[in-house]
């Protein structure tokens, strides 16, 4: 069966966000686009802001023009608009551009900055920054951060190159080293490689390693260099399993310094900037797919609780190189 070829939108994207898209069915019609839109959204939080946007004339056609409540409903065409965006706290910081070319974006992605819009983050995302500020409007992520994680972060600039990109991390063709600031134990053997089987389940904060599981997740732990009861910590994860690095670290006995789930699940404002995770992605490098080059990417942030633990830990806020 063909796909549905899929009209252009007749919207801008909105702070770098993308207009809704709403497929009216052919096999289930209704007597008005009003009449569909309040069933569509009957019983959802939905409900009542669809119907305001339906009111203020900001629910548009393919055709770009506005739809009435009243309107005869269309079997098979698109319904499009914004939603209201929610109100956001400012990101503590921006990406700062390392690389760009008419194919890739690679940026340094600083702490508390979500990679995508998800939930309460939306125009606030490295995403929605990049794509308002750079005016790519097609740029969409390679592979993800954790919103607490600072480091490299690569983007797809065209469509037709985002599965190029996607597969590099996908079949495991991009090394990838991270940096982490951790308690030191002298005891702990290291450099080691951890393997363990590590789940998470829907809903629920924190992963967990299953004891005697069939491995799922692979890092190779090193200790950089140590200052007392800190230790500098090289990170190389050989799969990407949800926060691995830090179930892996928690699981030595040496939890990433910053960390509001491991071992023990805080609950931290979302405008709460003091004391970042401790963690970096520090470098990127692949062949890339698209031209052929062979990349290499350092950061240059650094991580504040191995530079000036005490203002860290006081919750100093980090400087511009951070």
């Amino acid at each position: 069966m063909r796909s549905r070829a899929q009209p252009p939108a007749p919207l801008p994207q909105l702070e770098g966000i993308d207009p809704v898209r709403l497929l009216m069915h052919r096999d289930t019609p209704y007597p008005t686009i009003g009449a569909f839109l309040e069933a569509h959204y009957a019983g959802t939080a939905g409900a009542e802001p669809m119907a305001r946007l339906l009111r203020a004339g900001r629910v548009y056609g393919s055709d770009g023009r506005p739809r009435r409540a009243d309107d005869p409903y269309e079997r098979d065409a698109f319904l499009w608009f914004h939603r209201d965006l929610p109100a956001e706290h400012p990101a503590p910081a921006v990406p700062r551009v390392l690389y760009r070319d008419a194919h890739l974006l690679v940026v340094d992605k600083p702490h508390f900055l979500a990679t995508t819009p998800r939930g309460s983050h939306v125009t606030q995302t490295a995403l929605a920054l990049l794509r308002h500020r750079l005016e790519l409007p097609a740029l969409s992520p390679a592979h993800r951060l954790d919103r607490l994680t600072a480091g490299l972060l690569m983007f797809s600039v065209r469509p037709e190159d985002r599965g190029a990109y996607q597969l590099l991390f996908q079949d495991r063709r991009v090394h990838k080293e991270y940096e982490a600031v951790a308690p030191h134990d002298p005891a702990l053997d290291l450099p080691r490689t951890v393997r363990s089987r590590i789940e998470k389940t829907r809903g629920t904060m924190a992963a967990i390693q299953v004891p005697g599981g069939e491995p799922n997740a692979e890092t190779r732990v090193e200790l950089i260099e140590h200052r007392g009861a800190l230790g500098r910590y090289r990170l190389t994860p050989h799969t990407g399993r949800t926060h691995q690095l830090r179930v892996h670290m928690n699981g030595l006995g040496a939890p990433i310094l910053g960390d509001p789930v491991y071992p023990e699940v805080g609950d931290p404002a979302p405008d709460d900037y003091r004391r970042p995770l401790q963690l970096l992605a520090r470098v990127l490098s692949f062949t890339d797919p698209v031209t052929g080059l062979a990349h290499r990417f350092e950061s240059a942030r650094t991580l504040g609780a191995w530079e000036d633990y005490e203002a860290w830990a006081a919750g100093v806020p980090e400087g511009p190189g951070a």
